[in-house]
């Protein structure tokens, strides 16, 4: 009787698989894996494995490893890239339990696995619904505003208006102006926001017959910013005066392109410079050139780690978004100046329902009601 005993306890694992279920709104991609409670663990038993397949006959897949005892009975298969759960296919389960001799105790096989689905609706995403079409209303409902001609104040920021007064500066000296529109790839927004207010630059530099450098380091950036700086030399009546040479391709290599746009500031002295878009480890040996050949500088980026470096050394630095504002603050647009009114707007609802949710918080521990923590949980929706 003895030996049978053995027999089953090597045969059969302590911890059993009770259900296999579909992870509640996810997009089918993973299952909720339950296990029954453990009353009594062998002090051999030190972990299990849970194991997964399509067919009997298939090798077993080791999804997930876990010690015993387990804190949760229930894990969720799917998480790991390397083992997927594939939409509407029956898997079965299996645990191996893991003793201390170094044995493998392996449990009934779980064939009542439900198929994973995907949902089409998620309901603890409804606040942020929520959220999108209020945000979106306000915006459309500045652009309408905009459209009919209300004008709007914008707070100034010195780095976009010292835009005009760098390019005069820059013409009264008879010294170009330098561009750098980053490091980046034309997919960075940075990049776009920074190819955005060259126009506006090269429009305004058209009109003052200032000469204009920009180096590129991206051959796809290069083309753009050749078209942008072409264009606003026609929007501002002299394509004549455009020269094809303003804008050129360097280097791909990073620091090999900081030495090309370094020798330019050294050789040419430009008078203004210009470093928006993009930057990562170079930001500093621009920046600090520049401010060696005497230039005025105004940079932006939304590269958090490299705006320490400009702040330091530039005289102007737009921070964070004030980038992608800059092309509404030069450019005046209606539809531009909407859009900014009404992500201010949005930003404004979201300061006071944190204000709002600090004082119910401080209310609640004080009083202790359970209204006001009620509203408090309202909020945090």
């Amino acid at each position: 009787m003895f030996t049978i005993f053995m027999v089953c306890v090597a045969l059969f694992s302590s911890v059993e698989i009770i259900s296999v279920t579909n992870a509640p709104e996810d997009d089918g991609t993973l299952l909720l894996v339950e296990f029954d409670e453990l009353i009594e663990i062998p002090e051999e038993h030190i972990g299990f494995l849970v194991q997964r397949t399509v067919d009997e006959e298939i090798a077993w897949q080791t999804v997930m490893v876990e010690a015993l005892p387990y804190e949760s009975t229930e894990i969720m298969d799917g998480y790991d890239p390397d083992f997927p759960i594939t939409p509407m296919t029956s898997y079965h389960y299996r645990t191996v339990v893991l003793t201390a001799n170094g044995d493998s105790l392996y449990s009934e096989i779980f064939v009542g696995a439900e198929l994973a689905r995907g949902e089409w609706f998620s309901n603890s995403e409804v606040p942020t619904l929520v959220g999108c079409v209020l945000f979106l209303g306000l915006i459309f409902f500045y652009f309408h505003r905009a459209k009919q001609g209300t004008e709007y104040f914008l707070r100034p920021i010195a780095g976009i208006e010292a835009i005009d007064e760098a390019i005069g500066r820059a013409t009264e000296m008879g010294k170009p102006i330098l561009y750098v529109p980053g490091l980046s790839t034309i997919g960075d927004v940075a990049t776009i926001a920074s190819i955005t207010i060259l126009g506006r630059v090269a429009k305004k530099v058209a009109e003052y017959g200032t000469p204009l450098l920009v180096p590129n380091c991206d051959p796809i950036v290069y083309t753009v910013c050749e078209e942008t700086v072409r264009q606003g030399y026609l929007e501002a009546g002299r394509p004549d005066a455009y020269d094809q040479d303003s804008v050129f391709f360097l280097t791909q290599s990073q620091f090999a392109y900081v030495a090309g746009v370094n020798g330019i500031m050294m050789r040419d002295k430009p008078a203004t410079n210009f470093y928006l878009g993009m930057f990562w480890a170079e930001s500093l040996i621009l920046a600090e050139t520049g401010a060696l050949s005497g230039a005025i500088q105004i940079a932006g980026t939304d590269a958090v780690t490299q705006l320490p470096f400009f702040i330091t050394t530039c005289d102007y630095t737009l921070i964070g978004e004030e980038l992608y504002a800059a092309s509404a603050y030069l450019g005046r647009e209606p539809k531009q100046l909407g859009s900014i009114k009404g992500q201010d707007s949005c930003k404004a609802i979201m300061m006071a329902f944190i204000v709002l949710g600090v004082i119910l918080s401080i209310i609640y521990a004080i009083t202790g009601n359970e209204s006001v923590m009620f509203l408090g949980r309202f909020l945090n929706l």
